[in-house]
């Protein structure tokens, strides 16, 4: 079994997940806050230290013609730096609307409030981003 942990990297909120290869199955975990740009990374680094996982997986996305968009570079050196500090291979997976999705899924079918939604969304995005990995994955 192997442990991953996901991102939904924001520059305001990082949406957070847990899953593993054996079960193929990925569960939200919690959405660190940004304080003025700045990384929570006292509390990613809990959530490493409590997960101890094998594989971190970041949500990258591009525009619709395949070029990078705003947040792009800030994406990849978020992911540089996940890295560098936990010494923990990471893989890019394209995130395709995956915090538009979430937001959808939580709105209309869950019908989250939408002071709930702003607090959740990140974390099902993280959460989405992570299982559809893991979808491309075989067991083990």
């Amino acid at each position: 079994m192997t442990i991953c942990l996901g991102f939904d990297y924001g520059v305001k909120k990082i949406g957070v997940a847990v899953g593993d290869t054996q079960t193929q199955i990925a569960n939200a975990l919690t959405t660190v806050r940004a304080i003025n740009q700045k990384t929570g990374w006292d509390e990613i680094s809990a959530l490493v230290e409590t997960w101890q996982p094998k594989q971190l997986v970041v949500g990258i996305s591009h525009k619709e013609d395949g070029s990078d968009n705003e947040v792009t570079p800030r994406m990849i050196r978020f992911s540089r730096q996940l890295e560098g500090r936990y010494h923990c291979p990471v893989v890019l997976f394209d995130e395709a609307l995956t915090t538009f999705e979430a937001k959808q899924l939580l709105f209309d079918e869950v019908q989250v409030s939408a002071n709930k939604l702003w607090e959740v969304q990140d974390q099902l995005a993280a959460q989405l981003i992570l299982q559809s990995w893991l979808n491309t994955k075989e067991k083990g």
